[in-house]
Parts: structure tokens; C-alpha cells; sequence
């Protein structure tokens, strides 16, 4: 599946890929999805994937890893270390795929503004490395970024009326 629209991706600078999504919810419930692993396991990947193991440590210093299956017998795991958190706005995290170790560390920067009860997804990936930015445009990251980003704003619908109700 390719990118519906929803969200954009754009390379800045050297080493920088910014992705923009808006989400129809508001920005704690967003945040909330971004943080809780129960949440996370009901969203996180592209269609077909599925996350399994899912640990955060949502604090400062605090590490979190996700590991996922997917079709055909793939898997893929990831790890990172809060470096900044400030609740419903703004995450800044390392993240490191384990089948890329070789590459480093990504520095991602998440934030969150609201409003009308919408919230923008923005997250700043600084790469190691312009190579290491490209090669992961290369992989077609776009595309599953866009799928994941559209089953979260799934998930955001469903919790959005479970507050409702």
C-alpha cells in the first residue's frame, strides 16, 4: 500500500526526515497511544505486522523495545532511550533498528499540537548519517510509516468513542 495523503514526508538538511500527520483526536489521547503498551500493540507496524513484544519505560533515561512479526516469517526489532518527555507533547527518543545496529542510533523528536480537537503528529528524525537518511527512504519507510500512522488513527477512532460513550 502506498502513502494515502495522510501524511507527509519531507527530507530537510542533511540527515533530517520530518513526518506530519493529523490525527482527529485529541492530543492526550494521541500521546497515550504513543506511550501505553497495551495501546501500541493494537496500532504499531504496517498491515500484517503485528507488535508482540512491546516495553516502555517512560521516564528520562528510561528505555523502551518493540519487537514485531510479520508476513512470511519476518520480524523486526527496534530500542531506544527517552531522552525528553514532556506528557502530551513533546517525546525525544533514541531509536535503532537491531537488523541495523551498524547504522547507530536515530535521534527522534515527537510533537503533539492540538487543535479543535485534532492533533499534528510531527516527528523530526535526525539521522546518523546523510547515507543512513537516504537508505531509509530507500526502503520504502514512507509507505509503512503512512500504514501505521492509518491504523493509529483507527485506533484513536475507537478510543475517541469508548470516551464518548
Amino acid at each position: 500500500m502506498k502513502n494515502t495523503g495522510n501524511l507527509k514526508v519531507v527530507t530537510q538538511g542533511d540527515r533530517e526526515i520530518v513526518m506530519t500527520r493529523v490525527f482527529d483526536a485529541p492530543r492526550n489521547l494521541v500521546f497515550a497511544a504513543l506511550t501505553t503498551p497495551d495501546l501500541l500493540k493494537r496500532w504499531f507496524g504496517p498491515h500484517g505486522w503485528n507488535l508482540t513484544e512491546c516495553e516502555v519505560d517512560l521516564r528520562v533515561g528510561g528505555a523502551w523495545r518493540f519487537f514485531s512479526h510479520g508476513p512470511n516469517g519476518r520480524s523486526m526489532g527496534m530500542h531506544g532511550v527517552y531522552r525528553e518527555i514532556v506528557p502530551t507533547e513533546r517525546l525525544v527518543y533514541t531509536e535503532a533498528f537491531d537488523d541495523f545496529a551498524h547504522y547507530g542510533s536515530a535521534l527522534v523528536t515527537a510533537t503533539l499540537a492540538e487543535r479543535d480537537g485534532k492533533t499534528t503528529l510531527t516527528n523530526l528524525i535526525l539521522s546518523p548519517s546523510k547515507e543512513v537518511r537516504d537508505a531509509v527512504i530507500q526502503t520504502g519507510m514512507e509507505h509503512g510509516a503512512a500504514e501505521t500512522y492509518d491504523r493509529l488513527a483507527g485506533v484513536l477512532e475507537s478510543l475517541s468513542e469508548e470516551n464518548r460513550a
